[in-house]
Parts: structure tokens; C-alpha cells; sequence
């Protein structure tokens, strides 16, 4: 159901729109898109999927027919995935392989990039990607058997590089808590990135990893302005539930993180300092950033947020964006896709840097153990022994 309103706005504010674009931003979005069916959501608008042939567009016919829907309600899902653990050779990122316990994320983080891998399934990465979510049933047990196969040689696993494993449905479902347990008896390495409070409730596992040398945790910390954060990412936790999270963490002798991402040109950028001396006053140790990136279906979900919430600031942001992407909304060029280039990169990268060092981060890297790995014994195995 693509937002057809916000998004031909949004081409006419590229074009050189007159003035008065705040007003005429609420007009069309407010008369086009039914607010309280999104209440509490990230994204605007439930365009249909890359891959899908038809294209499914919602319409008020004057009939008020709009009215009579109900709001989008979370949806969940089960699939059993062969193998749960993910393989990656980019330069990039410090890890080579990842677990996602989930697809698809309640936080409704409207700049979140991992939104067009719903296309995938035949849903919107819009509205679908943050209401109709997966459940990876049996993920512990896939795991135990990936890690007790022979050839297996251990490596630190990132959990939450992609969807968050500790999004609402966790409470419920506790895949990631069964996965951590796996972890832990395997002694194997684990380094955790979320936006919720509920890692706290697995300190049990994760402060004796982390005493091995064997665990370590990164927030993501986008703003400190509760509203923004509100509109950015509705379902995740509030900033200064964040920083206590951090403390917590921290006193538990979990080594912790600090990940001011992603940092949006115009919208949150003034806040990195204020985020990193926060950050450490809650007892983080490292640090680190992610640019704005806005693969496929992400530009138009942005643009769409942009337009509906910052009309003013359009031009200014994508601007900026193209700036540092060589004029385009993205670059997937190994080197260039985290961080971006050009002067606005740049100068952002040393203002981190010049932060950081401030503060007293990265004086120090937690590198986790993978010699106490202690592979799990085989079913056959297991059968021999009784």
C-alpha cells in the first residue's frame, strides 16, 4: 500500500517546491494516510515489495472506507531454519558470522536497513516489516548442532547486527535467552547490539561469559531527545532507559559499548558529543558510530518519515545524504557504506574521533576468548554415552 501522497510530495520538494512545504507536507499526509492505523509504528506506508508483481496501493474511495480499518497489529510467524548461523567476508564489519533469532523488527526503526530483506517473503518492508514478524523456531537446537559439527572452528558470534534479538516477542518466545544457554555451555565467544532493557534480564548468563572473556554488549544510542527517539524507533527502549541499561551492564562487569547509530545528517548529528559523555558517565568503555545508509525500499520509507515529521529539513538531509554518496542515496562500495565520504564524512568521522578520545574511549578493546570453545557432544554421541 504505497503512500502515494508523501511520496509525490516528496519529488516536488526535490524539484524546487514553493514555500509554505511544512503546511503543505501535513495537509497531504494527514488526508492521506491513516494515522491511527499506524499508531505507535515507524514507517509511513506498506509499499509492496520489489519482487511482487501487482502493486497494492490503499485508496480512499470517499466512502470513508478508510476509517473502518483497524490498526496493523503484530503479526507473528514461525519458520525452522536448517542452519542458524550467518556467513559474511565483508571488510566492513569486525565479525564473520551472525545469528538473527527473528525476522523482522517491532522496534519500527524507520532508517533500520535491514527492512528490505522482507521483500524477500513477499511483504512490504514498510509497515510489514515491523507487524509481520518470524520467529526461527528451534534456532538453539540448530545452533548446538552447527557448533558440535566437526570442522566447526570458533569465532566471536554477532547477535543483533541485523533485527533486534531482544525486540518484544522476546519476552515471550526467549529465543535468544535459549541461544545465549547453548553459548554458555559451549563456551563460546558472543557480542550482543541492541536498543532494549531486556539484555538485563539475561545478566545471569552473559556476567559469567563475560568473566571468561567470553561476552560483551553494545547500545545503540540515536538520541537523547526522548521525542526523536519516539519517532525514529517507537517500540525500542527510551534514551535514558539505554544509559541505564549501559550502567547496569557495566556493573556487572559486561563489557560494554556505546554505538551512536546511525547518525542522521540535520536530525541527530549535534547530539554526538552529548551521546558519547553520557555513554560514558553510564560506565561504556568503547565506542563507535554507523552513517545514515538507505539501500533499496530504505530511501523511500526515510523520505516518507522525513517528509511527514521534518517537511523543513527535507532538502537539507537528502542533500547531505547524496553529499556523502557520491550524489546517490547509497553506496554499497566496501569502505564507503558504514561511514560515506566527502566533507560532511569527514569532518563527522573526526568530530567522533576528537569526542571519543575525550571522553577516555577505545583505550582498550575487549577481544573475547575462543580457546575455551568446548564443542558440544554430537546426538550419536550423546546415544553412545547412555
Amino acid at each position: 500500500m504505497a503512500n502515494r501522497g508523501v511520496t509525490n510530495l516528496a519529488a516536488r520538494i526535490e524539484s524546487g517546491a514553493p514555500d509554505g512545504i511544512e503546511t503543505l507536507a501535513a495537509d497531504t499526509v494527514v488526508g492521506f494516510v491513516a494515522t491511527d492505523r499506524r499508531r505507535g509504528r515507524g514507517a509511513i506506508s506498506n509499499a509492496s515489495g520489489r519482487f511482487e508483481k501487482q502493486v497494492r496501493v490503499e485508496e480512499d474511495d470517499g466512502w470513508d472506507g478508510l476509517a473502518e480499518l483497524e490498526a496493523f497489529r503484530t503479526q507473528v510467524s514461525y519458520e525452522k531454519p536448517r542452519t542458524i548461523i550467518a556467513r559474511n567476508d565483508s571488510p566492513d564489519i569486525s565479525f564473520d558470522r551472525s545469528i538473527n533469532p527473528y525476522r523482522g523488527c517491532e522496534h519500527g526503526c524507520v532508517y533500520c536497513f535491514a527492512r528490505p530483506t522482507h521483500a524477500y517473503m513477499g511483504l512490504s518492508p514498510g509497515l510489514d516489516f515491523e507487524t509481520r514478524l518470524f520467529v526461527k523456531e528451534g534456532a538453539a537446537q540448530a545452533l548446538e548442532r552447527e557448533l558440535s559439527a566437526s570442522g566447526y572452528q570458533p569465532k566471536t558470534i554477532a547477535i543483533g547486527t541485523n533485527t533486534d534479538p531482544y525486540q518484544p516477542i522476546e519476552r515471550q518466545h526467549r529465543n535468544m535467552r535459549q541461544i545465549l544457554e547453548v553459548l554458555s555451555r559451549a563456551n563460546h565467544p558472543v557480542g550482543i547490539v541492541t536498543k532494549s532493557a531486556l539484555v538485563t534480564r539475561d545478566i545471569d548468563i552473559l556476567a559469567p561469559m563475560a568473566e571468561k572473556g567470553l561476552a560483551k554488549v553494545a547500545l545503540s544510542v540515536t538520541s537523547l531527545d526522548g521525542k526523536l527517539s519516539r519517532l525514529m524507533e517507537p517500540r525500542a527502549a527510551q534514551p535514558e532507559k539505554r544509559l541505564e541499561t549501559l550502567r547496569i551492564l557495566s556493573e556487572a562487569g559486561i563489557p560494554t559499548t556505546v554505538m551512536v547509530a546511525p547518525i542522521i545528517p540535520a536530525i541527530n548529528d549535534h547530539e554526538i558529543e552529548a551521546i558519547l559523555e553520557r555513554a560514558y558517565a553510564a560506565g561504556a568503555r568503547n565506542a563507535g558510530y554507523v552513517m545514515l545508509r538507505l539501500p533499496l525500499e530504505v530511501e523511500s520509507i526515510f523520505s516518507e518519515w522525513l517528509v511527514t515529521h521534518f517537511p523543513g529539513k527535507y532538502r537539507h538531509v537528502m542533500s547531505l545524504v547524496r553529499g556523502m554518496r557520491d550524489g546517490k542515496a547509497y553506496d554499497s562500495t566496501f569502505g564507503k557504506r558504514m561511514t560515506g565520504s566527502g566533507p560532511y564524512a569527514w569532518l563527522t568521522g573526526r568530530r567522533f574521533e576528537m569526542a571519543s578520545s575525550k571522553c577516555g574511549f577505545n583505550k582498550a578493546r575487549s577481544k573475547l576468548r575462543c580457546d575455551l570453545f568446548q564443542r558440544p557432544a554430537r546426538q550419536n554421541e550423546q546415544l553412545m554415552l547412555l
